[in-house]
């Protein structure tokens, strides 16, 4: 079907088309805040005229909300709808084709966690094809201090809180650090955004773990790559850090989360 030509001749979007512009103001404004109408067809490269339609429609709708001489923000239907989509969302089914990838490009143990009565609480395990055992099972709550997921599920907490989480699990393990190392580890994983198991939680297995972040840029679960030490010394542990980070990342993505627009909110 041929496009409609509006008064001025000019012819009409599509409906698929008027469909991405509303959509790419809708990304605008979320982007923005609060932005008015000149800023707006600006940014989207559109007339006012246009842009001033699109957004009454998404007015009407609820997915936008005007204010007198400010300008246009996100409407309340979005809340309706982003409270529905978490109710609908099953996090280990929406992870689950990204940790199959991971594991097939490693061949070592994966894990998916939460955080559980400051427990890490594991959701999925894909175990790894080189042989080694490792005694992690769906269901288990395992210590925030020693499994690298547990420390990736609280890299956001403040030094209080660590100092508290380290010292709710007793005292320090024949192979684990003491305190204050643990929290000099804490403040480096927080920098780097991931967190190593170094032998802590089980004899001779060493792991790396990134955080899942939600829409807002919480940490909302994590995800682990374990191995045996003969097969996780220092300087592979190190070339893992992205490809792990980058899995969670993609997980977070598919969450609703936007490091461009939660790091500016930082």
């Amino acid at each position: 079907m041929a496009a409609k030509e509006d008064s001025s001749g000019a012819k009409a979007p599509s409906g698929s088309q008027t469909l991405f512009r509303g959509l790419d103001l809708l990304d605008v404004v979320a982007d923005s805040g609060t932005i008015g109408l000149p800023a707006l067809a600006q940014r989207l490269g559109l007339t006012r005229s246009t842009t001033h339609r699109l957004a009454t429609a998404l007015v009407e709708r609820r997915l936008l909300a005007q204010t007198p001489r400010e300008g246009y923000s996100l409407g309340s239907k979005l809340l309706e709808l982003g409270y529905l989509a978490g109710q609908q969302m099953d996090l280990p089914r929406l992870a689950r084709p990204h940790l199959e990838k991971l594991w097939e490009e490693l061949e070592d143990t994966v894990h998916l966690g939460v955080l559980e009565d400051d427990r890490a609480h594991y959701l999925d395990k894909l175990t790894g094809r080189r042989r080694i055992n490792i005694s992690s099972r769906v269901g288990d709550r395992q210590p925030i201090r020693s499994t690298g997921l547990g420390k990736a599920l609280v890299l956001d907490d403040t030094e209080e809180r660590w100092r508290e989480l380290y010292r709710k699990e007793g005292p320090r393990s024949e192979h684990g650090p003491d305190e204050e190392q643990w929290i000099a580890w804490m403040k480096d994983y927080a920098k780097r955004g991931v967190a190593f198991d170094l032998e802590e939680n089980e004899d001779r297995i060493r792991c790396v773990a990134a955080p899942i972040r939600g829409p807002s840029g919480q940490i909302v679960a994590a995800i682990s790559v374990s191995g045996a030490a003969q097969y996780m010394d220092d300087d592979r542990m190190s070339t893992l850090t992205d490809d792990v980070r980058n899995c969670a990342n993609a997980i977070s993505v598919e969450l609703g989360w936007n490091e461009k627009r939660t790091s500016a909110k930082r």
